[in-house]
């Protein structure tokens, strides 16, 4: 039971990481920035402050940045 239930975990994290990758094939080079920088951000608001409000201000502020850096 316990291995069946990994493998669907495994089969899950696979395909979301494939889909992932695929929609940011049409994105431009800007807009591809701006997602990495918000991810990049939400993570490390969570690190930093460890609730949702520091992960949403970290989103957004890697967001602006990673928008600007592209420009």
């Amino acid at each position: 039971m316990n291995a069946s239930i990994r493998r669907f975990g495994v089969c899950a994290l696979l395909v979301t990481t494939v889909a992932s990758l695929s929609a940011c094939d049409s994105m431009t080079r800007r807009q591809r920035d701006t997602a990495i920088g918000a991810g990049v951000g939400g993570v490390a608001g969570a690190a930093i402050g460890g609730n949702a409000l520091s992960t949403l201000g970290g989103a957004a502020a890697g967001g602006i940045i990673g928008n600007q850096i592209g420009k």
